[in-house]
């Protein structure tokens, strides 16, 4: 009888569970509950394709029963605010054309400058007044006001 490979399932599954300890999100802890299950059935047989069908099994059961939990989950998160999101709605001036398919532009608004791209993709000259409407990254969306 193969010994070994129960602990080849059991190393699998400790490494599964570190990469799921080194991410944000859900990403292989089906892995790691497959892998369990394909060590446990090394009790009982030591036949490799019964183990690896066991820890495909689990592994996809794991992850079709939990998938919904973690898209209701996900959806409900609510989008953390920063002290930026009070610029969207308010009114600033464009001190350098706004050319997105250049990537340049900018605009000050309170005495900061901020990169900024427009909205519907259409050029806006220095001096005219925008309306922030959205932020990406480090850049606001604008549009003439």
């Amino acid at each position: 009888m193969e010994n070994y490979i129960i602990f080849v399932w059991i190393i699998f599954a400790v490494f599964m569970l570190i990469c799921e300890g080194l991410t944000t999100q859900l990403v292989s802890i089906w892995f790691v509950l497959g892998a369990a299950a394909a060590a446990v059935t090394c009790i009982f047989t030591d036949n490799i394709l019964i183990q690896s069908i066991v820890f495909v099994s689990v592994s996809l059961l794991a992850l079709i029963a939990t998938r919904p939990l973690v898209k209701k989950y996900l959806k409900n998160r609510k989008k953390e605010p920063t002290n930026s999101d009070r610029l969207i709605g308010r009114v600033a001036i464009v001190t350098m054309d706004i050319i997105n398919q250049k990537g340049e532009g900018q605009v000050n608004v309170d005495g900061k400058i901020w990169s900024a791209k427009s909205v519907d993709g259409s050029e806006i000259k220095s001096g005219a007044n925008v309306k922030i409407c959205a932020i990406e990254g480090v850049k606001l969306v604008v549009e003439i006001f």
